[in-house]
């Protein structure tokens, strides 16, 4: 009778054992707080901007998505935004306001390629230009905060603390790129 109990006990003890730490919880992310971060960073400088004419249909969907942002509908500003795109799919101002609604999504993966597409198609200087890259930087900075929150094996140490290495300097690569985005005028003598 005593050992009916002992096998379950010692099977149960065996795999308590077993069980590790649930992960870390992964790093909070802001998207409203990134956003506005980034579109403070297309602000300040004193800067010749060019805006090129719209067609009406674009502008209605964009005013319409930045409604729609501001009531917090997120995937309903995205989709107007869509709409735009399929009408004038290179606009680099389009795809940045597409990328931006991907962070407030949170398609962090999504939001870094419209900024890069944008940052393709268009200038690569002014206040657009930096908010593609501080886009970027915001995308690769979270990425960095996982990677540094996530626990890893003893074994995976070297190729962890490279990962982190590499997406650090992914992060400065990018800060360094909205820098550059910045062109004085030219001094007058």
């Amino acid at each position: 009778m005593r050992f009916r109990f002992a096998a379950p006990l010692a099977l149960s003890a065996l795999c308590a054992a077993c069980v590790t730490a649930p992960p870390a919880p992964e790093p909070a992310y802001d998207a409203e707080t990134a956003v506005v971060a980034i579109r403070r960073s297309a602000a300040g400088v004193r800067e010749l901007d060019v805006q090129p004419l719209r067609d009406n249909r674009v502008e209605d969907l964009r005013q319409s998505a930045t409604a729609l942002e501001k009531q917090r509908k997120y995937a309903e500003s995205a989709a107007a935004l869509d709409q735009a795109l399929a009408i004038n799919a290179g606009d680099p101002a389009l795809l940045q306001e597409r990328a931006e609604a991907a962070l407030l999504l949170r398609k962090l993966d999504d939001a870094e390629r419209y900024a890069k597409q944008a940052f393709d198609g268009g200038s690569k200087v002014g206040p657009l230009c930096r908010r593609h890259w501080s886009t970027i930087a915001a995308v690769r900075q979270h990425r960095l905060d996982v990677l540094k929150t996530t626990p890893v094996y003893k074994e995976d140490m070297a190729a962890a603390s490279a990962n982190i290495a590499q997406t650090g300097k992914d992060v400065a690569a990018a800060r360094a790129q909205v820098d550059a985005c910045t062109v004085t005028a030219p001094p007058r003598y």
